[in-house]
């Protein structure tokens, strides 16, 4: 399925996709590629300014996963300490060939790696959908929503007849919408592959293969990963041999 989409990418502050002032001064302080280069304290990080503190070994999980005011929402407290953790977010040793800011996606072992050198990445653990192991390769984040609202795909209304009337209106967004606090769309050139990275309402799926959707992580993780991430971001996806 092709879209076209114009040469100024969307970032959306919410469903109906109004830029917000932060988003345009943020944009202005984006370098070569969409990425800001850092230097914070003599140490160098990659992405958006003003993003989160890296987690170190002192991170406090229980604030990082405690409930989250987010506008006219509150997302849930996480509870992290029944899940295994490798899948929390963390700063990894983690050798890549990707340049630093960029998302490496690794469906088969449940891992979102960010790049922060060639050494080191920030992972976060997710869950894979049915969608999330149908394609590989490389794309770019240029659409990302806040708040989105979730239009199932046809083949799931085929499946499931009775989403049908999701398809025009969208399901809201909500603490029960299927893509969760945030989503960020993958496209190759002017074609929505239709693989998204997005937030999920079912924490107990992250580290998980699960019926639908694609890359799910947790609401704060896909939160924290959104304040880090300007749009063009490259996205490489792995295949099962480890390429993309």
């Amino acid at each position: 399925m092709n879209f076209a989409v114009s040469s100024d990418e969307i970032a959306a502050s919410g469903p109906d996709g109004q830029i917000s002032r932060r988003q345009i001064l943020r944009a202005g302080a984006w370098g070569l590629g969409g990425m800001a280069v850092l230097s914070l304290a003599g140490c160098y990080s990659v992405g958006l300014p003003n993003q989160p503190t890296l987690p170190g070994d002192d991170f406090d999980y229980e604030l990082a996963y405690a409930a989250l005011p987010d506008g006219d929402y509150t997302w849930p407290a996480i509870n992290y300490k029944s899940v295994d953790r490798k899948y929390w977010r963390q700063v990894v040793d983690y050798k890549s060939g990707s340049r630093p800011g960029t998302v490496v996606v690794d469906p088969y072992n449940r891992f979102l790696y960010w790049i922060l050198s060639n050494r080191k990445a920030l992972r976060y653990g997710i869950g894979v959908g049915r969608a999330g192991f149908a394609w590989s390769g490389d794309a770019q984040i240029r659409v990302k929503r806040m708040h989105p609202i979730w239009r199932p795909p046809q083949e799931m209304i085929a499946r499931k007849p009775s989403l049908g009337r999701y398809w025009e209106e969208g399901f809201p967004a909500g603490l029960k919408n299927p893509l969760g606090a945030r989503a960020m769309d993958l496209w190759q050139g002017r074609t929505d592959t239709l693989y998204r990275i997005h937030g999920t309402p079912d924490p107990s799926s992250i580290g998980r293969n699960v019926s639908s959707g694609c890359i799910r992580m947790w609401h704060q993780d896909v939160i924290d990963l959104f304040e880090r991430v300007p749009l063009r971001t490259n996205v490489v996806v792995l295949s099962k041999e480890g390429e993309a």
